[in-house]
């Protein structure tokens, strides 16, 4: 059974995930994400729909203030309400919790307890082995040898560390939870407000607990006026004055193990209501998260199906193998379905969201083809390197949550190849805002990962919204990016930096453009596609013309299209 420490981990993919992820509201769904996709990534990891989402009733409870005032006090953002959730946060609460419920998933609080009672209580009654998730240290005190129960805590570079009591002598001098309660009460926690013993760090209250035992020991030794075993005699004089307070934190810090939580753990999960889980989505900008965690529901339960059309699964998209590296150009092959106009033609939306800015560099991390709102074909990617901060940033998409939920780059690429090659195939017209980045990092992952695939040979007919729209209003001041060009088109865009949404978008775009240029939308698509590459190199020259004018005279544009 997997425990989840719900409010630690909303808190840390609330700071962690881009706040410029909002719903149809405005609002911020950074922490609901996260928290989904956590709970995804733990249904595959354990194999198991045996999970319960713990939560705080009440952050800091009265039986522990009580013991010490002072407990979580500098934490309070509102004095009046009590409260240390930000409202950006707290707004994000009821959405994940009714994705969770529909989910199937319980959502377990008690009044006037705190997530770690609950999980305590559980882990003492649970009849089967337990794994707790959570980045708090605290829930360490948890481990013992009576009880099958692990702590898995989040590492930096997406690693997970999974600690058991055997665990705890190597990683923390300390035999079982009970005595790393007491080294956590002897080292403190000012952020929880504990102040422990000044002077004794971690590894010193260690040295201590393994010299005397216990804290009990470790004070009467101190009153003693013992000075071995790392008990120097002002370390012993600074024990003996907080010696209340030490108690005080130890007790603070006790877990309760009766708490009254009205949940049969025998019958988790409960059942799966995806009607309620679609309903809890609608207009939420989650539908990533919630198709990942739908997805690893699926999988363990064994009522796996068919991926939905608006986000197929890496690996099962349906398409035509791309042929191999030949010498055979481009031009060599008439393309398909130029008879009429391009706009006639399927027009398919295409967007990648990688991890850097170079295309000769940058990795694929998320792909997407997008024909409407409603087909939808996606692809996540292990990049198989880390994504940097400046990527995570912007399509908030982590390194951790890419690599255990991810397809390898080998894979994702050869089925976005296949994809290419079918829809050349079609005759279909690939839309993308400035896809001349795109295409030159599919170009140079193919070479990475697929070299036998002459990637240029399969690329369809090309409208790059980017240079159309240059074309038609060469002279329209401010900048051209998709959000913004989308705001000059009235063309939705939700979410940007999520890559159906930037396909759609463009997809919306290039239909605008049609009808706004007569003479553009009658070409057919061999003329688009020679068009748009004399009009990259005009507008290439004359940006070059204009840095060098401005004093960069070495300044130098790139006109190649649409790879560069």
């Amino acid at each position: 059974m997997v425990l989840l420490d719900t409010p630690a981990l909303y808190y840390r993919a609330f700071y962690s995930v881009p706040d410029s992820i909002v719903n149809a509201d405005g609002h911020p769904v950074n922490a609901v994400r996260g928290v989904l996709d956590t709970v995804a990534q733990m249904v595959r990891r354990f194999d198991t729909d045996r999970v319960i989402a713990t939560m705080d009733a009440d952050w800091r409870p009265a039986f522990r203030t009580a013991i010490m005032p002072e407990y979580k006090a500098a934490r309070v953002k509102d004095e009046e309400a009590g409260t240390e959730i930000p409202p950006e946060l707290a707004v994000q609460l009821p959405i994940m919790n009714r994705v969770l419920t529909a989910a199937g998933i319980p959502i377990a609080e008690v009044a006037g307890t705190e997530a770690d009672d609950v999980i305590a209580t559980m882990a003492a009654q649970s009849r089967t082995p337990v794994v707790i998730v959570s980045p708090d240290r605290d829930l360490l005190a948890l481990l013992d040898s009576s009880a099958e129960v692990s702590v898995l805590r989040p590492r930096k570079g997406g690693e997970w560390e999974a600690v058991a009591q055997t665990d705890l002598p190597t990683a923390y001098g300390v035999p079982d939870g009970a005595r790393y309660r007491e080294l956590a009460a002897l080292r403190g926690d000012p952020s929880d407000g504990l102040p422990g013993a000044p002077g004794i760090g971690e590894k010193t209250a260690a040295t201590l607990l393994e010299n005397f035992g216990s804290l009990e020991s470790i004070v009467k030794a101190a009153k003693a006026g013992v000075k071995t075993g790392g008990l120097s005699p002002k370390r012993a004089a600074t024990i003996i004055e907080v010696e209340e307070s030490l108690y005080k934190t130890l007790e603070v810090m006790r877990c309760l193990t009766d708490v009254d939580h009205g949940i049969d753990l025998d019958t988790v999960p409960n059942s799966f209501d995806r009607d309620a889980v679609e309903a809890a989505a609608e207009g939420q900008n989650i539908r990533r998260s919630v198709d990942n965690l739908t997805s690893a529901l699926d999988s363990v339960s064994g009522t796996a199906d068919s991926a939905p059309a608006h986000s197929a699964a890496p690996g099962r998209t349906a398409a035509a193998s791309p042929p191999p590296k030949s010498a055979e150009s481009t031009e060599s092959k008439a393309r398909s379905g130029n008879a009429g106009s391009w706009p006639q033609s399927r027009l398919v939306g295409f967007d990648l969201e990688t991890t850097g800015v170079e295309p000769a560099t940058a990795r694929i991390v998320t792909a997407a083809f997008v024909d409407s709102a409603d087909q939808v074909r996606t692809w996540l990617a292990d990049p198989g390197i880390e994504i940097p901060e400046s990527a995570r940033a912007v399509h908030g998409i982590t390194t951790e949550f890419a690599q255990a939920n991810g397809a390898t780059a080998t894979q994702v690429i050869s089925e976005l190849c296949a994809e290419f090659a079918a829809l050349r195939e079609e005759g279909a017209v690939i839309v993308g805002h400035n896809v001349v980045y795109d295409l030159s990092v599919m170009a140079a992952e193919v070479a990475r990962h697929r070299p036998d695939i002459d990637f240029p040979s399969i690329i369809p007919t090309i409208i790059d919204t980017f240079v159309v729209d240059k074309h038609i209003d060469p002279y329209r001041k401010g900048k051209r990016t998709l959000i913004e060009t989308a705001k000059t088109y009235r063309v939705e865009l939700l979410d940007a930096h999520d890559a159906a949404a930037d396909a759609l978008a463009a997809l919306d775009i290039s239909r605008a453009l049609a009808e706004k240029s007569t003479e553009i939308s009658a070409m057919s698509n061999d003329e688009i596609m020679a068009a748009q590459a004399d009009w990259k190199h005009s507008q290439s020259a004359g940006l070059q013309a204009w840095l060098r004018k401005k004093g960069n005279a070495e300044a130098v544009v790139d006109g190649s299209w649409p790879i560069c």
